[in-house]
């Protein structure tokens, strides 16, 4: 139930961010009309500049995209470095870090740009803190904040109540999301009760950079380099072209009623097989050692993880359910034919 968290609160980032824009566009025009009519000629109240507006637009649509795919980030070395085995199907779990450290890498700094001309403009002009749109913005992310804080602390007290096993897992999850919503939500309530002195405001900066590179070095140590997410992506790609050569193979078995003696003999046919192992530039190996047995081999970068559930999946058209675990180096999967499952072939006369 926990480990859907994540997925649940990256599809509600759209719906935030329109949330946003609308709480945005209706502050910026009901602070221009409280100007506009209730001026007093003793008391001129600050203007939302087009650029200010945009600032804090981006500022929290920035920061909403960069809390969640930290954690996004987070879960998936989580997962990997504590895996929950599962006997089920499982298409929704990555082992990949490429896209939310990339998005780290690059929003991050764009965040603190943005933080930093909104704060040296509120330096200057004191009176724009309490604008519409920065009022809003603030406690709407406050509301949210809270929001999940709760139904984070909600969620640990029903596994313990309903007898569910707390792993380290889970409670490393859950202290994921308690730790990276207090330092916004702490951030911005002192935000709101204007507490926050610039030497403050470095003490959050240098948090907050702490716990997004701390987070990505993690995710290197526990899933391996760029390198070795390349390797892992070779390996993933040859047990896919061995599972589509296995699906061909027993497709002719189906048709023919007997085993190829070469993939040559199917691979011109009308059953798609992969001959070429694309990393080594060699072909894949099949082996005919029966009438109804045969072995698909490669060569691999590294084993396996035996206890990932999603590498030990069958393949969605295997009818004989096999399973592609695998060791480093040379090895090969050996698959029986259960003629009963397949049609007879029709003589041709």
């Amino acid at each position: 139930m926990f480990g859907y968290l994540p997925l649940m609160f990256l599809g509600l980032i759209p719906v935030i961010v329109v949330i946003f824009i609308i709480v945005g566009i209706v502050a910026f025009f009901n602070n221009h009309n409280r100007n506009t009519n209730n001026m007093d000629p003793n008391q001129i109240k600050p203007k939302v500049s087009a650029g200010n507006f945009l600032l804090n637009i981006g500022a929290i649509i920035v920061l909403y995209t960069i809390v969640s795919n930290l954690i996004s980030l987070i879960f998936t070395v989580i997962e990997k470095a504590y895996p929950k085995i599962t006997n089920g199907y499982n298409y929704l779990g990555s082992q990949s870090i490429s896209w939310p450290v990339s998005i780290l890498i690059i929003l991050f700094p764009i965040f603190v740009t943005i933080m930093y001309f909104l704060e040296k403009e509120y330096t200057q002009n004191p009176e724009k803190r309490n604008i519409g749109i920065h009022k809003w913005l603030t406690y709407t992310t406050l509301f949210i904040g809270g929001s999940i804080l709760i139904g984070d602390l909600i969620t640990v007290i029903y596994f313990f109540i309903d007898g569910q096993e707390l792993d380290m897992g889970f409670l490393l999850k859950v202290f994921s999301i308690l730790t990276i919503t207090l330092v916004v939500f702490l951030y911005y309530i002192a935000d709101a009760r204007n507490t926050l002195t610039p030497l403050k405001r470095k003490v959050w900066l240098v948090i907050s950079i702490v716990i997004v590179l701390i987070s990505i070095v993690w995710g290197f140590s526990v899933l391996g380099s760029p390198r070795t997410q390349k390797l892992l992506k070779y390996d993933e790609l040859k047990i896919s072209n061995l599972q589509s050569m296995t699906y061909g193979i027993n497709n002719y078995f189906s048709s023919k009623g007997i085993l190829p003696n070469t993939l040559e003999e199917i691979s011109g046919g009308n059953y798609y097989v992969p001959l070429m192992d694309s990393q080594t530039n060699k072909p894949y190996e099949y082996k005919r050692t029966g009438n109804l047995t045969y072995e698909v081999c490669a060569d691999f970068n590294s084993a396996s993880n035996n206890k990932d559930s999603s590498s030990n999946l069958p393949y969605m058209y295997d009818r004989n359910v096999t399973s592609w675990v695998h060791p480093s180096g040379y090895y090969c999967f050996a698959q029986t034919i259960n003629p009963n499952t397949y049609s007879k072939p029709v003589p041709s006369y």
